[in-house]
């Protein structure tokens, strides 16, 4: 029986008929992207469960936690410490974006040449549609772009917004920057949670955060397989669940689909023949609900074998955090050590992300590579000339494409990837 989270909602605060209206047609959405793909592991299961609650079961655990005296931490980005949050008893939580649903409402006040993730997810706040928005006492904000710099700026009119200033490039002078920024941000989540962040609580969240990485990171491992033992739409269905869901639930619920898929590889099982074209992701970050390039590549035949993104192999980069001793400092000095390994655009030089790239063409056996940014997403539109020049450069097919979350858009880009996939 399917639970009423009516009265939740309107205690949230949400503009009802216009929430009612996008829970109306998520089902249908996700139910034509996802379901009717043939071969889908049974564990599966429970991340259409998680889609099928995902303004409902989680909410009203984030809901119980703060009437519980706990706070909710939002936030867009894999900069944001995950470990620093839970050491003090919070939670974290990603926000609403990847839709073009909240994009008219903040077309009403943000410039039309915005990218598209800014506007969706400033437009869900303004529009009242998201309750992660709602329920979040403090937005944790971070400087990876000049248009979130200054929406942070707007954004604090509504909801209160905390900004992490992370550096252009990453010299010994920049990583003293964040550490000193990571000192910062641990001062404001003791302040807003009334809890102090120890070296004992710490070390015990980044041992969990360690493990959901693992787990995350083992994932991606099975995916280098051939056959692929998962579409690349299922696998990228955990990475971003990953930034809303409890973290031992989780860790223990992925870790149980990488059992069935390391069986299907042992018997030589996948969701496509072997000699399907194997296509490599790499770009802007596709939060829930942003499946287009995804379905879109696995359309033609071919297989969706990783992602070169923050919703991909980036968020892990670095692999586990270091647990030193020496105490608090020596353990933010740990979690900022690996946090600079992610390759972000904001970065430069950042000769890194190129060079990931030429890696996981060969680690995954990728025949091409997609590579896609947001419109008037600087960053990662002109990143793309060095990452073309680099693939070209060793010889491997590359197509780069930019647009947004339209269904407009969507028409485009499929008459583009069909014919790269062709070419391969």
């Amino acid at each position: 029986m399917t639970t009423d989270y009516h009265a939740m909602w309107q205690e949230l605060g949400l503009n009802m008929p216009q929430h009612d209206t996008l829970m109306a047609a998520l089902p249908a959405i996700f139910g034509n992207v996802y379901l009717g793909q043939p071969q889908r592991p049974q564990g599966m299961g429970y991340y259409d469960f998680v889609v099928s609650e995902i303004h409902g079961l989680r909410v009203k655990e984030l809901v119980d936690h703060k009437a519980k005296g706990g706070k909710v931490f939002g936030n867009f980005c894999v900069y944001v410490p995950e470990e620093v949050i839970l050491a003090a008893g919070g939670v974290a939580v990603g926000l609403c974006g990847g839709a073009d649903f909240s994009v008219p409402v903040a077309e009403q006040l943000l410039p039309r040449n915005t990218c598209a993730l800014i506007k969706s997810a400033v437009g869900f706040k303004l529009g009242g549609t998201c309750p992660y928005f709602q329920v979040s006492d403090l937005i944790v904000g971070e400087t990876t772009c000049d248009g979130k710099k200054k929406t942070w700026e707007i954004l604090d009119e509504y909801v209160p917004t905390y900004v992490m200033d992370l550096p252009n490039s990453r010299t010994e002078a920049d990583r003293a920057l964040w550490i000193g920024e990571l000192k910062r941000f641990v001062d404001k989540v003791e302040a807003v949670t009334g809890n102090r962040v120890t070296t004992e609580s710490l070390g015990d969240a980044v041992q969990l955060v360690n493990r959901k990485r693992a787990a995350l990171q083992r994932l991606f491992d099975l995916r280098k397989a051939r056959p692929s033992p998962i579409s690349g739409l299922d696998a990228l269905l955990p990475v971003q669940i990953s930034f809303y869901d409890d973290p031992v639930r989780f860790t223990q619920k992925l870790d149980e689909l990488c059992n069935e898929l390391e069986e299907r590889v042992r018997a030589g099982r996948g969701v496509a023949p072997a000699s399907a074209r194997r296509i490599l992701y790499s770009g802007t970050p596709m939060p829930i609900p942003f499946w287009t390039i995804a379905s879109l590549i696995e359309a033609t035949g071919a297989v969706l074998v990783a992602e070169e993104s923050c919703t991909g192999t980036r968020l892990l980069a670095g692999g586990q955090t270091a647990m030193p001793g020496g105490g608090l400092a020596a353990q933010l000095a740990a979690l900022a050590n690996r946090q600079l390994q992610t390759n972000c655009a904001c970065f430069t030089p950042n000769d890194g992300r190129t060079d990931d790239i030429l890696r996981m063409v060969d680690e995954y056996q990728a025949d091409g590579v997609i590579h896609f940014s947001l419109s008037f997403c600087a960053p990662y539109n002109l990143e793309a000339v060095r990452v073309r020049q680099a693939l070209q450069k060793a010889g491997v097919p590359v197509l780069v494409l930019d647009g947004d979350y339209s269904e407009e858009q969507a028409g485009q880009l499929k008459t583009r990837i069909e014919a790269f996939v062709e070419t391969l």
